[in-house]
């Protein structure tokens, strides 16, 4: 992949955003639709780590 130190980048920010989202979930059971919504976002977040975190994490980018 020509672009892995991009990635590098761009999984940080993944992380980022999940950190960000767990604590919006955690202080959000006062409110139903933030509840859901956040836990909505942390699927979405999964798709981006197995797209993106995993290559990074693996290593398993072309070189």
């Amino acid at each position: 992949m020509k672009n892995f130190s991009s990635l590098n980048g761009v999984n940080d920010k993944i992380l980022k955003i999940k950190q960000l989202l767990f604590e919006l979930e955690k202080d959000a059971k006062q409110f139903p639709a933030l509840d859901r919504n956040s836990k909505r976002a942390l699927a979405s977040i999964k798709m981006l780590e197995l797209n993106i975190s995993d290559i990074v994490e693996f290593d398993l980018a072309d070189s």
